[in-house]
C-alpha cells in the first residue's frame, strides 16, 4: 500500500467565541484560525466549498453531502462551484438543496475554512486559493506525478498501466496537479478494464479518500510531501486524431488498450476505398486460417468469419475482430461483408497517415 499518512481520527476541539468583526490570525505550526462566530481551531467539521462538473465528481461531492446530514463531524456545510447548468454537479446540487455559486466565484471571505476541486478543468488563482485557511484539495485519479492532466484515466488504460491509484493533493496556482501530496491510495487495474469502469471505482475510492483526509487535515497538511521530480507523465485530453488505425504499426494489445480506453466516447476509425469508416463491437484478438498459407496478409487486409459474424482485420502481429461498423449506416459484419467486402478486390482498410488529409465523411455516418 502506498504510505499515505496516519490513519487514526485526530482528536478534535471545537472553541465558540462570538466577536464583533472577523480576523485572522498565524498559529505557530503555520495554521490559520478563524475568529466569526463559530471558529474551527484545529479539525472538523469543515465548511467545504466544492469545484466540480462530471460524474466522477459527483462520488465526492455525495460523500462529503452524506457526512454533513449525517452529523459525522467532518462536514459542517457544503457549497459548489460549476462552470455550466448541464453537468452532473449541478443537478446534483439541487437535487439535494446545495448553495449554488458561478464561476468565479465572489463573496468568498471568511465563509469556508477549504476548497475541494474534483474534474473541475479551471486553474485557480492564487488570490482565490489564499481565501482559505486550509488551502483548496484535489482529487486526481493517479498516483501523481504519473498522468498530471486532463485524462489520466484514459491514458492509463491506454498504456497498459497495471497499477495506478488517487491522489489527494494541495492545489497551488500557475499549474495543474503539481501540489505536494497529501494523501495516496493504489489501485490494481483489472485485466481487461475499460476506463469507463476503472473510472467508476476510482471515482469511489477518490471520495473515501478525500474523506480521510479531511478527517485529519491539519495533520495531513503538517506531513505533506512534495511530488517527485522524476516519473512526471502527461495525460492530454482524448482527441479523433487518436481513433485513427495504422494497421502497420499497431499490435493486436495496442489496439485493444485503444478500444478499452477511448471506445466507449470515440470509435476506431480506418479507411475504406477512401471513405471513413468506423469499427465497432471489438471482439480482440482471432485467429485466421487463410488458403494460402505461404501468402503473408498485408496489414489492413480484412476478411469475413462467418462462424462469429465478425470481421478479421490484420494489424501489426496478428489479426483482431470487430462485429460491426459504421459506413453510410451501422452494419454487422455480415451487412458489410455482402453490400461491401465481397464485391471487392482488395478487401482491405487502409490506414491514415500522418499529415494526411481525413478522407470525407459519407452522408449519415456518425461522428
Amino acid at each position: 500500500m502506498w504510505p499515505h499518512g496516519a490513519a487514526a481520527r485526530a482528536s478534535v476541539r471545537i472553541f465558540k467565541h462570538l466577536r464583533p468583526r472577523c480576523s485572522w490570525r498565524s498559529w505557530p505550526e503555520g495554521r490559520q484560525r478563524r475568529c466569526c462566530g463559530r471558529m474551527s481551531s484545529s479539525g472538523p467539521p469543515w465548511r467545504v466549498l466544492f469545484f466540480g462538473s462530471d460524474q466522477f465528481a459527483v462520488e465526492s461531492l455525495k460523500l462529503l453531502t452524506s457526512s454533513r446530514s449525517a452529523g459525522e463531524g467532518i462536514v459542517e456545510s457544503v457549497d459548489v462551484v460549476t462552470l455550466s447548468s448541464d453537468v452532473p454537479v449541478k443537478r446534483f446540487a439541487h437535487q439535494h438543496h446545495l448553495p449554488v455559486h458561478s464561476w468565479p466565484p465572489s463573496d468568498v471571505d471568511g465563509k469556508f475554512d477549504v476548497g475541494v476541486v474534483v474534474s473541475f478543468g479551471c486553474l485557480l488563482h492564487e488570490t482565490l486559493i489564499n481565501k482559505f485557511p486550509y488551502g483548496i484539495l484535489n482529487v486526481h485519479p493517479s498516483l501523481l506525478p504519473r498522468w498530471r492532466g486532463p485524462a489520466p484515466i484514459f491514458h492509463t488504460i491506454m498504456h497498459g498501466d497495471i497499477v495506478t491509484g488517487v491522489t489527494v493533493i494541495q492545489i497551488r496556482p500557475h499549474r495543474f496537479d503539481v501540489g505536494p501530496i497529501l494523501n495516496q491510495d493504489l489501485h490494481l487495474v483489472p485485466e481487461k478494464c475499460t476506463a469507463v469502469e476503472l473510472g467508476a471505482a476510482l471515482a469511489a475510492k477518490g471520495a473515501h479518500l478525500l474523506m480521510d483526509t479531511l478527517m485529519t487535515l491539519p495533520e495531513k497538511l503538517a506531513h505533506k510531501t512534495e511530488q517527485r521530480q522524476t516519473g512526471a507523465t502527461f495525460a492530454p485530453k482524448i482527441s479523433t486524431s487518436m481513433s485513427w488505425m495504422v494497421w502497420e504499426e499497431q499490435t493486436c494489445d495496442q489496439i485493444d488498450r485503444l478500444y478499452r480506453s477511448i471506445g466507449s466516447r470515440i470509435p476506431l476509425r480506418t479507411i475504406w476505398m477512401g471513405t471513413t469508416v468506423q469499427l465497432f463491437d471489438f471482439v480482440g484478438k482471432c485467429y485466421v486460417s487463410l488458403s494460402d498459407e505461404k501468402r503473408t496478409p498485408t496489414p489492413g487486409s480484412v476478411t469475413y468469419q462467418k462462424h462469429t459474424n465478425t470481421l478479421a482485420i490484420r494489424c501489426k502481429d496478428g489479426w483482431v475482430a470487430f462485429k460491426a461498423v459504421c459506413l453510410k449506416k451501422r452494419l454487422t459484419a455480415a451487412d458489410f461483408y455482402n453490400g461491401y467486402l465481397h464485391q471487392s478486390s482488395e478487401g482491405q482498410f487502409v490506414s491514415r497517415k500522418k499529415g494526411t488529409k481525413t478522407p470525407q465523411k459519407r452522408e449519415n455516418s456518425r461522428v
